[in-house]
């Protein structure tokens, strides 16, 4: 299982608080964020996936959908 969360082109406290490797806020492009293969970019609409071990990157929308079903977690 993944987590997940959509970047929508507001750098909330959600994001920071979900983001706990190293990336930088571009205002204009989105967030850069270091990956297994180098930094990238994730722009508006893109979901920040943080991997099995750990390691986040960006998803496209379109791929996103197709790849992964979503589960909400119950908080007890």
């Amino acid at each position: 299982m993944i987590e997940a969360i959509q970047y929508r082109g507001q750098y909330t406290p959600e994001i920071k608080e979900f983001l706990t490797q190293q990336h930088r806020f571009d205002n204009t492009r989105g967030i850069e964020i270091a990956t297994l293969e180098g930094v990238m970019l994730c722009e508006q609409f893109d979901w920040i996936i943080k991997g099995v071990q750990g390691e986040f990157y960006p998803c496209k929308p379109d791929i996103f959908e197709a790849t992964y079903i979503l589960v909400e977690e119950e908080i007890t």
